[in-house]
């Protein structure tokens, strides 16, 4: 089981540079070599996940991958997850590498293999007009291993690693166009990663120096025995910006609107769907084990959670882009996973629910993102546009491709009977369950209003493309007799994708209550909780708030105000208008001007004075403690020496003047003379002495020597 864990992270790196150089050979090669490997890669999870979860494995594998046997042992658990394999790989990195596998990370194995199908499945036809496919084919595997290495870690530092090398190899999606627009994309989506990753590094130091471990089965009991608590929060709060930036937490949330557009459907599924989960992977680390049940901790995730909640919701309403309105709404979901990842802190050893809301809410998000967004993609590939103006109408009869688009809509807005209503259920449950005056009311409240906000975005979505004519009749006329708009592989791949979510959502009980018991041993949860009653009129009550509010919103809102006449005359057409202010975007409002003017500036006047300080030291101590006192007997000029060798030659230069060089007598001052040679000398010294290079140079051989020493000696 070991070596099958291993082979789950690195086949798909093997996979990628394959299918490269099949590519280079012929491109249906690439195709057969990137499908082959998602399937295999595919089929390799759910068997991992058939053993461990069906008891054919009645015990855990547990060794080091060195050529030695491996030691099998009884079925453990570390805190409260079932640990079903877990694997070490030393002398990489320093460290070693470090998998395991639980419930959390058999289910998000399968999901992430499963999505990676899927997409290389649709990518087939997708890409079959576009360029560099070989290019993208080979990083989208890379990115595959990096993501399982990241899901099945077993310590902070396998994680990091792996977390580094998913953002660099999936930077290539969002610039895979290689137009200005995804070329700007990219480097946002590229800094925030880079600026993320250097800050967590700095948390992975200070908690490595604080507990002196990153094993995260060990983070739990040694947190509790810390007693600088203060290091941990600081430890913490830098993972949190690193991660954080990854899921599209809020204020880091810049890349997500501008990736998601300009990258391909394929790109936009997964990086929404699952790359943004190893984000909340990661928080849900740090959460349950360094601030397991923390109160200060809960709020400052909750909070956060409630802006981007909010704040996602808000700007898919206001957005006319299809895939950017599905970007937004990506944004909103992960802050309704943050809420419930908050409450699980603030409730305590009570917070089954804010457990099984979050996990849940996580899987679901990961399989509605992926129908929506290739359903996107289908739309894209026939009308190479993404304006909600000008795809209007494309799927008036298109049923297939209706429903499917549907079973995402309806899921992810919480409606009864779909998945994403059993997981919002859940979430909102707990902040009803945990009171705490009126703060948690106005989180409620919030937490209601965003819900319909979804269904508010989502209703608007579904109507412009398969409800509403066309503005242009004869474009909708060539829009209904579109009847292969998609081939059979990319409808068995849509199709299979919204039945699974169908089928997911239809029995909560069976299959989502069991699999949330299965992945809550990651957040330490030991106990499982009471049965909900899902469809009860009290749990029902929350949903119909947000439909109501939803409805509100699309009407009132959107109908009225973001959908206007072109222009004044009584028969002009309709279109959807941006109505969101152009100056109100954080990325050109403060962060561009903050990193790329403000800071080089202030760097930049700092390295200045630094580069300037020693020589203005050495003046000034040149003026004031080193400077020079007069002698009570100064000589007007040289030394005690260059006087008594001067009046010697003066004295020889005289004999010779009467003896040898009457002719030519010599008239030199050889006292001044030495004078000035020394005086020159001494000025020369005292510039070398002060100079930085000269003190570099005796660093330097003094480093040479040491060296030297240490070499031979």
């Amino acid at each position: 089981m070991n070596i099958m864990l291993v082979i789950l992270v690195f086949y798909p790196f093997l996979g990628g540079l394959l299918s490269y150089a099949a590519g280079r050979c012929r491109e249906e090669y690439r195709d057969y070599v990137a499908e082959f490997v998602v399937i295999s890669e595919f089929a390799l999870a759910a068997v991992l996940a058939g053993m461990s979860l069906g008891g054919g494995w009645g015990n855990v594998a547990s060794g080091e991958l060195s050529g030695a046997g491996s030691s099998v042992l009884e079925h453990v658990s570390e805190g409260a997850a079932r640990i079903f394999a877990q694997v070490h790989i030393p002398e990489i990195c320093g460290f070693g590498l470090h998998f395991t596998l639980d419930g959390f990370r058999v289910i998000y194995s399968v999901i992430a293999a499963l999505m990676w199908m899927m997409t290389i499945l649709l990518s087939r036809e997708y890409f079959r007009h576009h360029e560099n496919r070989n290019r993208f084919y080979l990083f989208l595997l890379l990115t595959l291993g990096a993501t399982m290495g990241v899901f099945l870690s077993a310590d902070l530092y396998t994680t990091f690693i792996f977390f580094e090398i998913m953002s660099f190899t999936s930077y290539v999606w969002v610039a895979q166009e290689e137009n200005a627009e995804s070329l700007r994309a990219a480097a946002t989506y590229l800094a925030v990663a880079v600026i993320g990753g250097l800050v967590m590094l700095m948390g992975l130091f200070l908690l490595y120096r604080e507990l002196g471990t990153m094993v995260i089965s060990e983070l739990l009991p040694a947190a509790k025995a810390c007693e600088n608590k203060d290091a941990l929060y600081a430890a913490g709060a830098c993972m949190l910006v690193g991660f954080g930036a990854k899921a599209g937490a809020f204020p880091l949330h810049i890349w997500l609107p501008k990736a998601h557009p300009v990258a391909p459907a394929p790109a936009s599924a997964l990086l929404s769907g699952i790359l943004t989960k190893t984000g909340i992977f990661g928080i849900l680390i740090i959460s349950s084990n360094l601030f397991l049940h923390d109160a200060a901790w809960g709020n400052l995730i909750l909070g956060i959670g409630v802006l981007t909640m909010f704040g996602g919701a808000l700007l898919a309403v206001f957005s006319i882009d299809l895939k950017r309105t599905l970007a937004c709404s990506s944004m909103s979901q992960i802050g309704f996973i943050l809420t419930g990842v908050g409450m699980q802190g603030l409730l305590g050893e009570e917070n089954a629910m804010a457990v099984h809301g979050t996990f849940l809410h996580m899987v679901n998000h990961s399989m509605i993102k992926l129908v929506l967004f290739m359903a996107a993609g289908v739309i894209f590939m026939n009308v190479h546009a993404l304006n909600l103006n000008e795809v209007r109408g494309f799927g008036r009869k298109k049923p297939l491709l209706k429903a499917i688009f549907l079973t995402g809509a309806l899921a992810i807005g919480g409606i009864p009977f779909f998945g994403g209503y059993i997981s919002k259920t859940l979430i909102h449950e707990s902040i009803v369950e945990y009171g705490g005056g009126w703060v948690m009311r106005v989180v409620e409240y919030i937490f209601l209003f965003s819900g319909g906000l979804t269904v508010a975005y989502m209703t608007k979505l579904y109507v412009a493309i398969f409800v509403e004519k066309n503005a242009n009749a004869e474009v909708q006329r060539k829009f209904d007799q579109m009847k292969k708009y998609m081939n059979l592989q990319s409808g068995l791949t849509l199709g299979i994708s919204a039945a699974v979510l169908l089928i997911w959502g239809l029995f909560p009980h069976t299959m989502m209550d069991r699999a949330a018991e299965l992945g809550q041993g990651l957040m330490n949860l030991e106990e499982t909780g009471h049965v909900v009653a899902y469809f009860s009129l009290k749990n029902l009550s929350g949903a119909l708030i947000s439909i109501s509010i939803g409805a509100i919103v699309y009407l009132f809102v959107i109908r009225r105000y973001l959908v206007r006449n072109l222009s004044e005359k009584k028969n002009s057409v309709k279109c959807y208008v941006d109505a969101w202010p152009k100056w109100l975007d954080l990325e050109n409002l403060i962060y561009r001007p903050v990193l790329l003017q403000f800071l080089p500036f202030v760097c930049g006047v700092f390295c200045r004075i630094a580069d300037s300080f020693l020589e203005l030291l050495i003046v000034a101590l040149r003026k004031t403690i080193y400077s020079d006192s007069p002698l009570p007997h100064e000589r007007p000029e040289g030394n005690a020496v260059t006087e008594f060798v001067g009046r010697v030659l003066n004295g020889i230069q005289n004999l010779g003047n009467r003896f040898w060089n009457r002719k030519k007598p010599g008239k030199k001052n050889y006292v001044h003379l030495l004078a000035v040679r020394n005086e020159e000398f001494k000025e020369t010294n005292m510039i070398i002495q002060r100079s930085l290079s000269f003190g570099l140079m005796l660093v330097g051989i003094g480093l040479c020597l040491t060296l030297i020493y240490i070499i031979w000696w």
